[in-house]
């Protein structure tokens, strides 16, 4: 899949345009996704919420079962762990690779991080998902 597609396929999703999701690149059976933190994406104790870890890791994931599946794909499931509070930092990143692609079937992991202002990274979150290719129209 070609990042010029990958990005209007991501720039189509009003959810992603909500959070101001960007691909940063996606190729070499990796792709990394990125969201700026406001505090509008806390929870009450000033942590990023699970749900936009959950969303990054949803996303990211399925962009790179697709460098495996080709660009119509949809998620089929996922697990997360939760590793550390994402507290200090301005920028929300999931880096995630391509494990495992068969003809209709693909298996991905990825890490999230919170980074900092200076470029520093803390690891909040590790995920794994499995994705299936699949028609336009299903």
């Amino acid at each position: 899949m070609d990042i010029t597609f990958a990005r209007q396929v991501l720039a189509a999703q009003p959810f992603s345009e909500l959070l101001g999701a960007r691909l940063v690149s996606l190729g070499d059976d990796r792709a990394v996704l990125e969201i700026p933190v406001d505090d509008r994406l806390r929870q009450q104790y000033g942590l990023v919420h699970g749900g936009v870890l959950a969303y990054l890791a949803d996303n990211s994931l399925t962009y790179a079962a697709a460098l495996g599946l080709g660009p119509n794909v949809l998620t089929s499931g996922l697990t997360i762990d939760y590793v550390s509070g994402a507290r200090d930092g301005s920028i929300l990143r999931s880096t995630a690779e391509l494990v495992h692609s068969s003809r209709r079937k693909a298996a991905t992991r990825c890490l999230i991080e919170i980074v900092d202002d200076a470029g520093g990274a803390k690891l909040c979150a590790v995920a794994q998902g499995t994705t299936l290719a699949t028609s336009a129209a299903d």
